[in-house]
């Protein structure tokens, strides 16, 4: 059986690169690539890859968004994480979004093979190149009381644009909602996390793997 795999990367020469990886297996094609959390999603709809294998740093909305977008609108498409981050937060955040394997950029790529063929076959992946014994503790301690869960998806995603710089209008015109109700979730999203100001907000970004700013 072909694996179908979507590319999602912002940078063409790491997309040609892990293609050119993937696409060496008999088992594996690659069907498509994207650049933006945005033409990610759509793909996985327009195509209905069997795996996507997601970068963390898209422009505009993450890879993390984008993971949590694709599960809800292709929930037969799985989401595999290739990413430069290695901390804890990230990979909490990736699988509580709804990816099933995270491998970082630095390993070999038989492991990637290794990654997209076990995420296939309906188990989880965690690269070998992170500490398991700190993820499993990380993620026993953590599963139920990460300050995330108490945003809204459209919540979380007006956090990730305000945090990147654009503008209430810019944010609005992005997501189809006037100016006035950005700022409204903006105080909405503030309130919920007890922060009082823009560079908080930026801070608290970072910290939960929601842009590599």
């Amino acid at each position: 059986m072909t694996i179908r795999l979507l590319l999602a990367d912002d940078h063409a020469i790491v997309r040609e690169g892990v293609s050119d990886l993937l696409s060496a297996q008999t088992d594996i094609e690659v069907v498509g690539g994207a650049e933006t959390a945005l033409q990610v999603v759509a793909l996985s709809v327009q195509l209905s890859p069997d795996i996507v294998v997601m970068d963390i740093s898209l422009p505009g909305l993450s890879g993390i968004e984008a993971t949590r977008q694709v599960v809800e609108a292709a929930p037969s498409t799985r989401v595999l994480i290739l990413s430069m981050h290695s901390s804890a937060e990230h990979v909490y955040q990736a699988f509580g979004a709804g990816a099933m394997g995270y491998v970082l950029k630095e390993a070999a790529g038989t492991e990637l093979v290794t990654a997209v063929r076990t995420v296939h076959a309906g188990r989880t992946y965690l690269s070998t190149r992170l500490p398991h014994e700190v993820m499993d503790r990380y993620f026993l301690d953590r599963a139920t009381s990460s300050p995330l869960q108490s945003l809204s998806m459209r919540e979380r995603q007006v956090l990730e644009l305000v945090v990147e710089g654009y503008s209430s209008t810019e944010i609005g015109a992005s997501l189809s909602l006037s100016p006035k109700s950005v700022n409204t979730y903006r105080s909405r999203i503030m309130r919920k996390l007890s922060i009082g100001d823009l560079p908080g907000l930026v801070k608290f970004a970072i910290r939960h793997g929601l842009t590599s700013y």
